[in-house]
């Protein structure tokens, strides 16, 4: 969305975003023939997949499930993050994070990923960073901040929440709540935690400083080649 590449950008890092749209994003990336960067982080975030995760909790991905394979993250990156945000106050857990296609929106699927991955949190972008950060040998990693919590099922509206820039479309949630104004009370449950989300994801940003603390990755890039 376009308030999490606000959030990720700043000195040290070019943001990429898609308006939520994992086709796109594929689009925009494949279009970088020279990736003119030395590492890939997907930073944003997530739905919960475990029932014990709440607004507000991060999760330092160990690798990304994605479709069709499973993508791993460089151990070295992914902890060095974990090593910065130690001091978040919410719970920072290092698991595997699930990359899907479409949003995955009831509790019932939740679980059924939850199960089918073994991944606490879901998103619909972190799959497509690290197939592009593999493509171009780069170090990949994803520090996701749990949204709406396993329990909890979204509207139907978010399916038409996002204009392709990755701003809210007013028009489009508008017209979804008068098709169906019963997803008026699901919309304001998904407001309070995404406040909670985001502040969640605010306090990574300040802890990860300068260039996500990746500011001598030159020198970490054979350990990292060597942790693959």
């Amino acid at each position: 969305m376009a308030a999490e590449a606000r959030l990720a950008l700043g000195p040290g890092v070019t943001t990429v975003m898609a308006g939520g749209n994992p086709a796109r994003l594929r689009s925009m990336l494949r279009a970088r023939v020279e990736p003119e960067c030395r590492a890939v982080i997907s930073i944003g975030i997530a739905g919960g997949l475990c029932p014990s995760l709440v607004p507000g909790d991060v999760i330092v991905a160990t690798g990304i499930a994605g479709p069709d394979r499973r993508h791993v993250a460089s151990a070295i990156v992914a902890h060095r993050l974990a090593a910065r945000l130690s001091d978040h106050p919410k719970r920072v857990i290092m698991a595997d994070v699930a990359g899907v296609d479409s949003a995955v929106v009831s509790p019932g699927a939740k679980r059924a990923l939850h199960g089918a991955t073994g991944a606490l949190a879901v998103d619909m972008e972190s799959h497509v960073a690290a197939a592009f950060a593999a493509r171009h040998g780069l170090p990949f990693a994803a520090v996701r901040v749990v949204c709406d919590p396993a329990h909890r099922s979204l509207p139907d509206l978010v399916a038409t929440a996002l204009r392709p820039d990755g701003a809210v479309s007013f028009a489009g949630v508008a017209r979804s709540l008068w098709q169906r104004p019963s997803q008026l009370f699901g919309m304001l449950r998904l407001a309070h935690d995404a406040a909670e989300g985001f502040r969640g994801l605010r306090r990574c940003r300040d802890l990860l400083g300068h260039g996500f603390g990746m500011h001598d990755l030159g020198e970490l890039a054979g350990e990292v080649e060597a942790a693959f």
